[in-house]
């Protein structure tokens, strides 16, 4: 199989020296992706889903590997979720994606919804200012009527770390019970335990999120929504765990958009890997790498 790569080097000042970092898309078998940044490296699979199936800091891998349907990986669906209940729509979960690499990026094209009729795009490349995984979601309106929908990252973690981002409160979710958080200095941090039943919570946020697995902080970056702006029912962080010690989901949505036929809605986020260490210095972290993305956030990255 002819390889299809592209490969270019980001030059940072560090402490005074010229620092490179590798940045590369590459196709591997199978009809997989791989995409580095520096000492991060993130794997799609386009033949399923278009699903993000590894992200990893060095040989540290973050997301979860489990074996069966929906404990694996990071994947993405429209909000809310009442309109389609479940399983998840197999045209934006399962089924193939279209790939190519076009102009240092990789454009994932997915099917188009039989009861929908919506297609889902998946956009992924390396910022060249800060190194982030830039992955920008488009929901396309094919339905021929209008329709309200959110865009919804769903990311797979093991059970077994922190979870922590800006919020005073948290609730209960889809008539399941909630998860213990507690509360310091403006920020909700979910030490991560297990139970018999399902658990989930909303919570408003302020357009960021971080897991700590005890090696690697894991960052995400993304629309920080206003009051209203949420899906009815959903909210702009949401988190569920699983029964027992198996996998968390740590999960944001954009805003509810009205889309006419033919339109479409565009969302971003942006992922993050760094060294994991105590509580404050982890948010330390956290906030110099917002402060440093919100200054390249209006240019091309």
């Amino acid at each position: 199989m002819n390889k299809l790569r592209i490969f270019f080097v980001l030059l940072a000042v560090v402490g005074g020296c010229l620092v490179a970092k590798a940045q590369e898309i590459k196709e591997m078998e199978n009809n997989q992706y791989c995409v580095t940044s520096g000492d991060m490296t993130l794997v799609v699979d386009a033949s399923r889903g278009g699903k993000i199936l590894s992200f990893k800091y060095k040989d540290q891998e973050v997301l979860n590997q489990g074996r069966f349907p929906n404990s694996f990986g990071s994947t993405f669906w429209t909000s809310p979720q009442a309109q389609w209940n479940w399983p998840p729509v197999p045209e934006y979960d399962t089924k193939p994606f279209a790939a190519e690499l076009k102009d240092g990026k990789l454009v994932l094209t997915g099917e188009k919804s039989e009861r929908f009729g919506y297609r889902i795009r998946k956009v992924i490349h390396v910022c060249q200012h800060d190194g982030a995984m830039v992955i920008t979601y488009s929901i396309i309106n094919e339905s021929g009527e209008t329709r309200q929908v959110a865009p919804w990252e769903i990311s797979r973690v093991p059970n077994g770390g922190t979870l922590f981002f800006e919020a005073d409160a948290v609730e209960p979710a889809n008539n399941m019970k909630g998860l213990t958080f507690t509360f310091k200095d403006g920020i909700a941090t979910y030490e991560m335990d297990e139970d018999k039943e399902n658990r989930k919570i909303n919570a408003d946020g302020k357009g960021w999120l971080a897991f700590n697995n005890g090696n690697v902080l894991f960052i995400k970056k993304f629309q920080d929504l206003q009051e209203g702006q949420a899906a009815p029912a959903e909210a702009e962080i949401q988190v569920y765990a699983n029964p027992g010690k198996t996998f968390v989901e740590i999960e944001e949505q954009g805003a509810y958009t009205t889309l006419e036929p033919g339109a479409s809605v565009d969302w971003t986020v942006r992922w993050y890997a760094v060294p994991a260490g105590d509580a404050e210095g982890n948010l330390a972290k956290v906030k110099e790498i917002l402060k440093g993305s919100d200054n390249h956030q209006h240019g091309s990255h």
